[in-house]
């Protein structure tokens, strides 16, 4: 862990993800945030190995996705994320969207995550082990600078 974001695998636009405007659908750019959000995860010992065991996973709290430019069909795609901050049940993560070949930013991601007890179903601390992955991400991260995009909120803007 650098202090350089996360790359995560690239994909290609589907031909399913297209919809009738000819660029990937709002829906798949969740989709493809998600899932490479499992990169990170694994990274930090919270991933689909961590979640099997039944003890502990992360659910979403809140998310937020700003559509800069589009992304058609067939097109390369590469995912970075971002470490924003932690505490002991909640990582704040943020994720890059670019095209793989032309390098523009097609899409950012903000999402907080919330580790969850699966037996109570309660926000709960993340095991000692993943606090100390978690802590060396961030630290390696704290010297990134921070997305554009983060910290936005919906509204329209009056003059």
């Amino acid at each position: 862990m650098t202090g350089q974001p996360l790359e995560c695998p690239i994909r290609k636009v589907e031909p399913q993800w297209v919809d009738l405007n000819g660029h990937m659908n709002m829906a798949y750019y969740h989709l493809l945030f998600d899932e490479s959000l499992d990169v990170a995860f694994t990274e930090l010992g919270i991933g689909w190995d961590y979640t099997q065991k039944g003890e502990g996973s992360c659910f979403t709290a809140e998310v937020h996705v700003c559509y800069l430019d589009e992304l058609t069909e067939g097109e390369p795609v590469r995912v970075t994320y971002q470490l924003l901050d932690a505490d002991e049940k909640r990582i704040h993560v943020f994720g890059h969207m670019y095209h793989a070949e032309k390098g523009y930013l097609a899409a950012t991601s903000e999402q907080m995550c919330i580790h969850v007890d699966m037996k109570s179903r309660r926000a709960s601390p993340f095991p000692a082990e993943q606090q100390e992955k978690i802590a060396a991400m961030m630290k390696a991260h704290q010297g990134m600078a921070r997305p554009e995009q983060a910290g936005r909120v919906i509204g329209i803007k009056r003059k």
